[in-house]
């Protein structure tokens, strides 16, 4: 495979959420093709996405490009993004390199440039006080919340067709989604559960009258002084959640998978990688 290649893949499963898969493509095509700068970019950035315990690694990775290639400038953005994220009291030398970086970044990207406007936005990140971060975290919850009714509307829309057809697309990640969670409430056993996903909104009204009236009737009849039981009611809805973000979860894997293998076989079949 060539290096645009490799690239292309990286980029593709990394967008997808596949930072592991992306890892090892990087790593395939420096094994493959010798040092690069964008494949060590690649792997330095993947690392970095996994979690805290890969900064490490995604450091050497920035460095072994930047020893040979000391004026790239997606080498420089992406380790001065990772410095500039670094804890100053656990790792105080990665966090010091942040200035050696803007410092060098600011000699090599002009004022407007792309690579400028990146570390814009980095140290933007890094200034952010508490309340940012806060409303941050709200913005992020909501887009999830929105993400998920969007997903659980096009379950019931499918379901009340009678079920859905299989993926146009195995990169379809909205159409994989919907199979996914169709597969996981198949069965006779989940007949309530689909029930539920249909009608969510009804299901969740009637469910919090069902608790408010259990809990009034067991006080008022002396079973109990105070009552949380009626809240049962509420088990299967938490059970459909449950269901649907588990199947995108598993749409996740399978469309990360499907990328995967779309790369593999395109130097196999003569195509040329999609970007």
């Amino acid at each position: 495979m060539t290096r645009d290649a490799y690239a292309d893949r990286c980029e593709d499963l990394f967008a997808l959420g596949g930072f592991t898969e992306a890892r090892k493509a990087a790593e395939a095509g420096l094994a493959e093709l010798g040092p690069d700068p964008v494949l060590y970019r690649w792997l330095g950035l993947a690392h970095a996405a996994e979690d805290d315990d890969h900064d490490a690694d995604a450091e050497a990775a920035y460095e072994a490009g930047l020893a040979q290639w000391p004026d790239d400038l997606g080498l420089l953005v992406s380790y001065l993004e990772l410095c500039l994220r670094a804890d100053t009291w656990s790792y105080p030398g990665r966090a010091a390199r942040a200035e050696r970086l803007k410092e060098r970044i600011a000699v090599l990207a002009p004022a407007g440039s792309p690579e400028a406007a990146r570390v814009d936005a980095a140290l933007g990140w890094a200034g952010r006080g508490y309340w940012q971060d806060v409303r941050q975290r709200m913005a992020t919850a909501t887009a999830d919340r929105a993400a998920s009714t969007s997903h659980g509307d096009d379950v019931a829309e499918a379901l009340a067709r009678g079920g859905g057809r299989a993926p146009a697309h195995p990169e379809d990640l909205r159409a994989v989604e919907v199979a996914a969670a169709l597969e996981l409430l198949d069965g006779p056993g989940r007949a309530l559960l689909r029930l539920v996903v249909r009608h969510r909104a009804a299901a969740y009204a009637t469910a919090l009258v069902l608790a408010v009236a259990t809990n009034y009737a067991l006080v008022l009849s002396g079973t109990v002084s105070y009552s949380v039981w009626g809240w049962i009611w509420f088990v299967p809805l938490l059970l459909a959640e449950s269901r649907l973000r588990q199947a995108r979860r598993l749409a996740s894997e399978r469309v990360i998978a499907a990328t995967a293998a779309r790369h593999a076989a395109a130097p196999e079949a003569g195509q040329a990688p999609a970007g």
